[in-house]
């Protein structure tokens, strides 16, 4: 918008003195007075738009081009994408609280500086960020403004190798059953959210299946065992992705189609959802575990045994009305009921 302004006001101004020009160079009789008020106009006008200029800049209206570049172009990147979903669900809902649960693409700056008022964050951060600790108070007397941030702190295989004590958990939880052990302190992670301090967590996994990790979390109250096991959490959605490309189709189609883009996603979904209501209010009592020598102690149904069951029940219904004439001809209905049902 700025340069828009710059580019409409020199134009003006440029228009305005020409004819200015021109008027001097063919002077008329009484036109003394009119140059001088036009001279006089065109320097309000230049004093007018420099001074709207350096307004502008002032209101940060400069730093919006990569805004603009992004009107134009169309394209904006999956973080900028979630910040603006972020706003309008707490435009809906502004007198409840949220808790925000994102990978490493979505726990940088894009997200975390422009984070709604009544949302909380918990992500990871990168082992070599740049980490300080809090801002000190002021001193009374010295030159230049406050600091913004403290010393650097340590990065996560140098907090993970010094004595610092560390804290054994234990977890037994959906997406979480481990022991870990994890250390804690608040500070500021600068490039991604300036001088909002948060809660930092290092864990280690006793066992060393599970790999070094480190967090953040935008609620200091909370303890190390809160915000790991919230963060847990995530498990079931990347369940919920896998499942639903490896089993629904989700990301076959080549959909090139704004329009079909928007259909083909919240069906599978929504075929996803049907499945385990099926199964929870029916299809339960219809569960059969596949016979594998290698897996006998299995409990819980996964959404493949949900999805299977809904299978067989379906051709069992549709073979149910074949007459069965002999014990031979019942026992290739079974076997083509298990195909067809194995045959997603």
């Amino acid at each position: 918008m700025v340069g828009t302004h710059q580019s409409l006001c020199l134009a003006n101004m440029r228009t305005t003195l020409s004819q200015s020009s021109r008027s001097h160079e063919r002077p008329k009789e009484g036109s003394t007075t009119k140059s001088s008020l036009q001279t006089n106009q065109n320097e309000e006008v230049l004093e007018k738009t420099q001074a709207d200029i350096e307004e502008g800049k002032a209101n940060g209206i400069a730093a919006e081009g990569e805004d603009q570049k992004a009107e134009k172009t169309g394209h904006r990147t999956r973080p900028e994408l979630l910040r603006e979903m972020l706003a309008l669900v707490a435009s809906w809902f502004p007198d409840r609280k949220f808790l925000l649960l994102v990978d490493s693409l979505y726990s940088g700056e894009s997200v975390l500086r422009y984070l709604p008022e009544k949302m909380d964050l918990i992500g990871p951060v990168h082992p070599k960020a740049a980490l300080y600790a809090p801002a000190p108070k002021p001193a009374k007397r010295g030159r230049g403004g406050p600091r913004k941030k403290g010393q650097r702190l340590s990065i996560r295989d140098a907090w993970a190798a010094d004595r610092t004590a560390w804290e054994e958990l234990r977890f037994d939880q959906y997406g979480l059953h481990a022991t870990l052990e994890v250390k804690t302190r608040t500070g500021l992670y600068y490039k991604a959210g300036k001088d909002r301090l948060l809660r930092f967590v290092l864990s280690r996994d006793t066992s060393g299946d599970r790999p070094t990790h480190l967090y953040y979390c935008t609620n200091l109250e909370w303890e190390a065992k809160e915000i790991l096991s919230y963060f847990s959490h995530r498990w079931s959605s990347e369940v919920l992705h896998f499942d639903a490309k490896q089993y629904l189709g989700l990301e076959d189609p080549a959909n090139r189609k704004p329009l079909a883009v928007e259909r083909t996603a919240p069906m599978a979904l929504f075929l996803y959802s049907l499945t385990v209501v099926w199964y929870a209010k029916h299809g339960h009592r219809h569960l059969k575990f596949p016979n594998r020598t290698w897996y006998t102690r299995k409990k819980e149904p996964s959404f493949a045994d949900m999805l299977t069951t809904l299978r067989r029940v379906t051709w069992e219904d549709e073979f149910s009305r074949v007459p069965r004439k002999s014990t031979l001809w019942k026992k290739k209905l079974t076997l083509l009921t298990y195909l067809a049902t194995l045959a997603g």
